[in-house]
């Protein structure tokens, strides 16, 4: 049984608030020490303290915000689905209490998920650090402008290969998890969401030949901003937060050392997810083998 559990209510949803009393009446009842974080639009400063779980109360983006936080102590996240389009939160609101309960018997599936750690570096000084779930995205800070990156990526120890210049009118570095946003809408594939990988994928890009490529996440990829590079450039975490890069700013990006655990209702809950919200016909689930 969990001693101490964290709600992180997102209340711009629908039935946010109703949904976090029940919850919380559920576990305190249960003696659980229930800590309520809520927000609406950006959260504020990250709450203190540890949990044995956390409940997130909202869609996508209340669940990369939780994994941000929560990843490095480990803190197992319980996705409540309370949105409308996503991927990551497979538990409807109906059914939290029988997966949270599959979690206290240890029963329930728990999907580790890659995160990448990312780095700027401005004239040999560390300018901004952070970490995500989702995508890391560089692009024109105004209307859409091309922009010119120059990538390389590690191809052994301290050993680089040049991947050439970008011009494109952004790029996005995605987790096999953040396959279905961003980078999906920009041509890219769609990766198994335990897969350990990243993808890089060109938005529009000036030339054809460049197309998305999909490499070893524990093999660091370096993104540099061109110095004649006139237009604002702006880094996005996770859609979430953001940084403002400079010419010859270096954005090095790396597998992060933590995590995210996502307490899940089932494997299956994520093509189902897939079949439904991409509108594949004739696709299911199987439990057999190929036919012909």
């Amino acid at each position: 049984m969990a001693q101490k559990a964290i709600l992180l209510v997102n209340l711009h949803k629908e039935n946010a608030q109703s949904t976090a009393e029940e919850i919380r009446g559920e576990l305190e009842g249960r003696g659980t020490a229930v800590t309520v974080f809520a927000f609406e639009g950006r959260p504020g400063s990250a709450p203190d303290g540890a949990w044995d779980i956390a409940l997130s109360l909202g869609g996508d983006g209340t669940v990369l915000y939780a994994a941000r936080i929560l990843a490095a102590a480990a803190t197992p996240i319980l996705p409540i689905h309370l949105g409308t389009l996503g991927f990551l939160v497979g538990v409807e609101r109906h059914e939290w209490r029988a997966v949270y309960e599959q979690w206290e018997h240890q029963t329930a599936r728990i999907s580790s998920r890659c995160m990448l750690s990312l780095a700027v570096e401005r004239g040999g000084q560390g300018v901004y650090r952070s970490a995500c779930l989702n995508d890391i995205v560089v692009a024109s800070s105004g209307k859409a402008k091309l922009i010119r990156l120059r990538v390389k990526t590690e191809i052994a120890p301290g050993e680089y290969a040049d991947l050439g210049c970008y011009r494109s009118d952004g790029l996005v570095i995605a987790t096999p998890t953040g396959s279905t946003a961003y980078s999906m809408a920009a041509g890219g594939p769609i990766l198994d969401p335990e897969m350990e990988a990243l993808i890089v994928s060109p938005v529009c890009p000036f030339t054809l030949s460049n197309r998305p490529l999909v490499l070893p996440s524990r093999q660091a990829l370096l993104v540099t901003v061109e110095q004649e590079q006139r237009s604002d450039i702006v880094l996005t975490v996770d859609g979430q937060d953001t940084f403002d890069l400079e010419p010859e700013d270096t954005v090095t990006i790396t597998h992060s050392p933590h995590y995210a655990r996502l307490i899940t209702a089932g494997r299956s809950s994520y093509f189902s997810a897939l079949k439904r919200k991409l509108a594949w016909q004739g696709a299911g689930v199987s439990t057999g083998g190929a036919h012909a």
